[in-house]
């Protein structure tokens, strides 16, 4: 068997198993960035960052696509530098490239590890490019971090502890049942044979599914998608609290909904944005009504996604079987109440 592909099979059994990617081997001994160096590398690169994270489905391209409308902001999506593997920090991960970049012969370091720079450049050089060409001067990334949780927060910190951090919550019986959607539109090769037979199942006969009476879920599978959610939710509001405090910032995915004009506005002045521009609420207001996700699944596979509600808060009451709403209360009701979302 081709190592790369052993590799992978690795990868997905420990993911199946722990519901979580493996740490990526290699060094373990790479530095934070100093302060020192922060100040340095803005001088070269000067825009302010921020990054949004937020559980699979919880609306982080909505808010994306909300918050760039400002003329100042400039934001765009799945660059994964603290989020999915590889990761930013593989690119300095192998321990040969980490005893080049910190070898005592090597004049340019000074006597330290230059693995830092070399995180932050890249990460600089990528976001800053974009920036530049469409004239903005605030810039940052969104990508979900529902696959290592609250280990994102301390690796953005390492190369970023002076960048802006926004996470987003949706109630977590709708970002699981909009995740399990997601799953039978555009990741069928990642389905087992279960799923595989209940999107099947879905598709010759929606209604028992879209009723309730007949679940999309495994019992593993929702067991799963629960615990997840709980940990993702945990783990990033508490790292992101204690690590950057009040360059940290939450929000509801349905209040983003109900009141998009207080909570993006609430975000722009978070970022330091001008809020005295003119037009910026009607601008706001038109790209809301945009829904691009909804279009492109649409067209994707239209016997999935033509019976859905892109975006409704509250769709699991519909879908949900009695059994799938204890099970997500009895492993999620302390967190979904710690957020304001009814039990019922």
């Amino acid at each position: 068997m081709p190592q790369n592909l052993f590799n992978r099979l690795k990868i997905a059994g420990v993911i199946i198993l722990k519901g979580t990617i493996p740490p990526p081997a290699g060094r373990e001994d790479i530095p934070p960035i100093s302060d020192e160096e922060v100040q340095e590398v803005k001088r070269f690169f000067p825009l302010e960052k921020f990054f949004i994270f937020g559980h699979a489905r919880s609306g982080t391209t909505l808010l994306a696509r909300l918050i760039r409308v400002h003329p100042e902001i400039h934001c765009n999506w799945q660059a994964h530098f603290f989020t999915r593997q590889p990761l930013l920090q593989a690119l300095v991960s192998n321990p040969e490239v980490g005893e080049w970049l910190s070898r005592r012969s090597n004049r340019w370091n000074h006597g330290r590890d230059l693995s830092p720079l070399v995180l932050r450049g890249a990460c600089d050089i990528i976001l800053e490019r974009e920036a530049h060409r469409v004239g903005k001067h605030i810039v940052g990334d969104k990508s979900p971090n529902s696959l290592i949780h609250g280990e994102a927060v301390h690796l953005m910190q390492k190369v970023y502890p002076d960048a802006r951090l926004i996470y987003i919550v949706r109630d977590g019986r709708d970002a699981v049942l909009s995740h399990r959607f997601q799953s039978f539109i555009d990741s069928t090769q990642h389905l087992s044979r279960e799923d595989l037979s209940i999107r099947s199942a879905f598709v010759q006969d929606p209604a028992p599914f879209l009723r309730g009476e007949r679940s999309l879920f495994t019992p593993k599978g929702i067991q799963r998608a629960a615990e997840g959610w709980v940990r993702n939710v945990g783990e990033t509001d508490q790292a992101g609290k204690d690590i950057y405090g009040e360059r940290y910032i939450s929000l509801r995915f349905e209040d983003l909904t109900s009141q998009p004009w207080r909570e993006i506005s609430r975000l722009w002045a978070f970022l330091s944005a001008n809020l005295k521009l003119r037009g910026l609420e009607e601008a706001l207001q038109t790209e809301f009504e945009q829904n691009p996700d909804a279009e492109w699944q649409l067209q994707k596979a239209g016997e999935i996604a033509q019976p859905l509600q892109k975006g409704k808060s509250g769709g699991w009451r519909e879908i949900f079987t009695n059994h799938d709403r204890q099970f997500f209360i009895d492993i999620a009701g302390d967190t979904l109440q710690s957020w304001g979302y009814p039990l019922e």
